[in-house]
């Protein structure tokens, strides 16, 4: 199986929005957003952005045979850091290193288009499976914020290449 990994262009802004409301019904404790109230929203923020092509917002993709089986997304912020966010791989396309790899490419393009950049993201303490992709990859935990009274906390991570 060849797997090609790019940044999405502006006409595939719609099969995004397909992945990404799969990522929401199929694993809704491993994202903030709810599928319900995203079925609701006429047209995603990160849609505008790769329709516009902008440079501080991008989403990777992982293309199998043409189909887009994995993404993952980049925001830069103000200052040195930009963060990772959506990260999603098809169940039947899961543990054959397609999210190492998406991850990769994900980080090569931020450091491309941003020198020293500081990469943050949360993982739900429960996505293991999720955690032990980011530790692998070289991210490392930085402090754990409660965000309700639930246990529905995240772990927040961060990666910065010259961090030793």
């Amino acid at each position: 199986m060849n797997i090609e990994y790019r940044t999405l262009l502006p006409y595939e802004s719609k099969i995004y929005r397909t992945i990404r409301l799969e990522s929401l019904e199929k694993f809704p404790e491993a994202f903030g957003a709810k599928y319900e109230e995203a079925l609701q929203i006429e047209k995603f923020r990160m849609e505008s952005d790769i329709e516009n092509q902008l440079s501080e917002r991008f989403v990777v993709g992982a293309f199998a045979d043409q189909e887009l089986v994995g993404i993952c997304a980049f925001v830069k912020e103000k200052d040195h850091t930009g963060h990772l966010y959506q990260m999603y791989i098809k169940e039947n396309f899961q543990g054959r290193n397609i999210g190492l790899r998406l991850i990769q490419e994900v980080v090569n393009e931020a450091e491309i288009r941003f020198d020293a950049i500081e990469i943050i993201l949360e993982v739900t303490h429960n996505n293991v499976k999720a955690y032990q992709l980011y530790k692998k990859f070289g991210f490392n935990e930085v402090i754990e914020a409660h965000k309700s009274k639930e246990s529905n906390h995240h772990i927040v991570m961060r990666y910065y290449k010259n961090q030793f």
